[in-house]
């Protein structure tokens, strides 16, 4: 039976770290006292879910923990320190701490150890996240138990929303574009000077107008999209900033 540890420490455990190719101890202590600290814990360094949406979500909400009084983002999975630091690398997880728990001790004092050897994955932490503050756990979202890696609770939108359920959380904002388009730079340049933080996907020739005609209805680049909205070209992004 997995355990609730709400209003309980957190486990003295002190974890080996690698830094800088030398060793280095990292306690609980030094990860907790005095600190607002929001944890997840999961299976297992790249694995699917972790990899494709755990981890990344929080790495990008780390923002909007920072500015809601949250001082650290921690990873917790029962794996080396060498496989932690190359996922973190794989991931450009800039802003969460890899906590490599190898021996499980930290997770099975937490409760959260289970048997994973159907998979050939031997002892692994269940699926969870929490919220410490100076070492105390305040809330615990622990995913339910049934077959799989079910991944519903603890992800980085519902603990953000516990924390406060008005934060605001950093737009999702894609442009669609062409190498040397003037029209390109200007609705970059646009976004850029009001905050917007885009991903650009650069089309080639042959594919360009039909890719753009499907996904906004015209062949013409740029075509901005701001979370999940259809903004359009330079002209409307310029009058959608304007609002």
């Amino acid at each position: 039976m997995l355990q609730n540890r709400e209003g309980q420490r957190v486990p003295n455990v002190t974890f080996r770290v690698r830094e800088n190719n030398e060793w280095k101890n990292v306690t609980t202590d030094e990860l907790f006292k005095g600190k607002t600290v929001a944890l997840f814990s999961l299976p297992g360094a790249f694995t699917p879910t972790c990899s494709s949406t755990h981890l990344p979500r929080y790495n990008e909400l780390a923002p909007a923990f920072k500015e809601n009084g949250v001082d650290a983002i921690l990873c917790v999975s029962v794996n080396d320190t060498f496989v932690m630091n190359e996922w973190a690398k794989d991931q450009e997880a800039q802003n969460i701490v890899m906590i490599p728990d190898g021996n499980g001790e930290f997770t099975e004092g937490m409760g959260m150890l289970v048997d994973k050897a159907d998979l050939g994955f031997g002892k692994r932490s269940w699926r969870y996240s929490m919220l410490v503050k100076d070492g105390v756990v305040e809330k615990m979202f622990i995913e339910p138990q049934k077959e799989g890696d079910p991944f519903e609770v603890s992800d980085a939108d519902t603990m953000l929303d516990y924390i406060n359920p008005k934060a605001k959380k950093p737009d999702q904002v894609v442009v669609f574009a062409k190498v040397g388009c003037s029209f390109c730079a200007k609705a970059k340049a646009l976004l850029t000077e009001h905050g917007y933080d885009y991903v650009e996907v650069p089309l080639d020739n042959k594919i360009r107008g039909k890719a753009l005609g499907a996904v906004s209805g015209s062949m013409t680049a740029p075509q901005v999209f701001i979370n999940g909205k259809l903004i359009g070209g330079h002209e409307q992004v310029e009058r959608f900033l304007a609002k």
